[in-house]
């Protein structure tokens, strides 16, 4: 559904890497906008853009194993679905170990700075409150969209763990399963993992849908998995 074929703009982010931002990102931007119309125009913006931030520290994270292994990046994508961190080279199995579990300890660590930063700000409250002041309106915004933040990288952390292609987690999958079965076995076997998980993901994600009114906007492809499982080169 997304593809990285409209680039919006292109800028330089750290370590010199290209940055390109697909115009599809407006639609997701627009989406999570238009769904928390009911709840506050202003959250639902701040939400968006804490959202995309998460994924562009993510998809920084890949390319910073990358560069630490001498692994050219080529470029780094944002686009309506997520992103992606694209080699210059093609590096060996061992480096795509580091460069793919890179992506979902980023948000992992951006979820227990959140939770540092919130003890941080409790303590200067609380003192404040312990000088003879009170807890202010300030105070629960901060704290609110601290959490928030927290949580959204939380989220994306779990999400990406999740063992089907073509996410961190099924990269992952293959590359531990590798280290212990020939190449041909350890790719059927995940295919099979990935399609028993794709099966049961479709009926997580109308229940997350009905009862959270949560968007999951990538659904893994069963034949895709099942064709790995039967040896074919599905991603």
């Amino acid at each position: 559904m997304f593809q990285d074929g409209n680039i919006l703009s292109t800028f330089r982010g750290p370590w010199g890497v290209r940055v390109e931002v697909d115009q599809s990102i407006v639609f997701l931007v627009g989406v999570l906008i238009y769904l928390s119309l009911g709840s506050g125009l202003l959250d639902g913006a701040i939400y968006a853009l804490m959202l995309v931030l998460a994924i562009y520290l993510h998809e920084l994270g890949h390319a910073w194993g990358c560069l630490v292994q001498g692994v050219p990046v080529r470029r780094v994508v944002l686009h309506g679905g997520g992103g992606f961190c694209e080699h210059a080279i093609s590096p060996d199995r061992h480096s795509q170990e580091l460069i793919v579990l890179m992506g979902p300890l980023v948000n992992l660590a951006l979820w227990a700075l959140s939770g540092v930063a919130l003890f941080l700000v409790d303590l200067v409250f609380m003192n404040a409150m312990n000088s003879g002041g009170s807890l202010t309106y300030a105070y629960f915004v901060i704290t609110d969209y601290i959490w928030l933040f927290g949580f959204i990288n939380l989220m994306l952390f779990l999400y990406n763990i999740i063992p089907v292609q073509p996410l961190d987690g099924g990269k992952l999958l293959h590359l531990g399963l590798l280290r212990v079965l020939r190449s041909e076995l350890a790719h059927r076997v995940t295919g099979g993992i990935g399609l028993v998980i794709s099966l049961i993901y479709i009926p997580v994600a109308i229940y997350a849908y009905v009862d959270w009114g949560w968007i999951l906007f990538f659904i893994p492809s069963p034949r895709a998995h099942y064709n790995m499982m039967r040896g074919n080169l599905a991603f």
